[in-house]
């Protein structure tokens, strides 16, 4: 199926978006809940897959069943331009990080990423799975036995929380990651999982059990801030039912009893 051949702008520092022109008759397909806004023109239609419309009613189950395989939701959202002239629609990024655009033609047609990261593309991009083929990369590597596998021609956008980290790998050279922290690869380069080795380390390091290793050749997207790391953080940061409030231990209650506070 042909692609859309859209142009875009990205906007933003920290917490970045994408916007998206089309002419008109083009479309884009994006993930649900990433739209910020859109000109008049623009319409919007919810589709039962992955909006790549390929191979009828049964290319549309298949696309919906690896959706909801991935942990998708079964549908996806196109936005097509009806109007006489170009008109833009922006993406916004979920949480603070780089939005990473990726031209699928020139990596080969195919781009596997971490199944939460997509953000849209072009229309005619296919979403897909990725199954690890290694035992130990799907149970401890972080993203399970299934990834997302975005297929075609045109421009896909991904989200990387925190800072992006863009590598290529010569072949045979093998880069040690933080699990969480690995965005996309192409589909040549190898993907496992690497025990720490010391049992010290791994109890008390804070860095968990296990690496992922990607071994060259080809190109890698990393990132800084997962989005476990960063749910992580709030939690901890976050009073508990009844606890401190305020970033004291002690707590607002607390401190107005110790110093007098209200009770007069």
């Amino acid at each position: 199926m042909a692609m859309d051949d859209i142009d875009f702008e990205i906007f933003g520092a920290d917490m970045q978006y994408v916007e998206v022109e089309l002419d008109p008759g083009e479309a884009a397909v994006g993930e649900a809940g990433t739209m910020a806004f859109m000109q008049d023109g623009i319409e919007m239609d919810t589709v039962f897959g992955d909006g790549s419309q390929q191979g009828g009613l049964f290319g549309k189950l298949l696309g919906a069943g690896k959706r909801l395989l991935t942990g998708e939701s079964l549908f996806t959202t196109v936005f097509h331009n009806e109007g006489s002239r170009k008109a833009r629609i922006a993406f916004a990024a979920p949480y603070p990080g780089k939005i990473v655009p990726v031209h699928l033609s020139e990596i080969g047609g195919t781009l596997i990423c971490q199944k939460d990261s997509f953000l849209c593309a072009a229309k005619g991009v296919s979403l897909g799975i990725a199954l690890q083929r290694r035992l130990g990369a799907g149970l401890f590597g972080g993203e399970g036995f299934i990834m997302q596998k975005l297929e075609g021609n045109g421009w896909a956008f991904v989200h990387a929380g925190g800072t992006l980290v863009e590598r290529t790998l010569a072949p045979g050279e093998v880069l040690r990651v933080d699990t969480g922290c690995v965005v996309a690869f192409q589909p040549q380069v190898s993907f496992d999982i690497q025990y720490v080795g010391k049992i010290k380390s791994a109890i008390f390091g804070g860095e968990g059990l296990f690496f992922a290793t990607l071994r060259g050749p080809g190109k890698i997207w990393l990132q800084t801030l997962p989005l476990s790391r960063l749910a992580g953080r709030l939690m901890m940061a976050a009073p508990s039912s009844g606890g401190a409030a305020g970033g004291s231990f002690l707590g607002g209650a607390a401190l107005g009893g110790l110093f007098g506070g209200d009770d007069e």
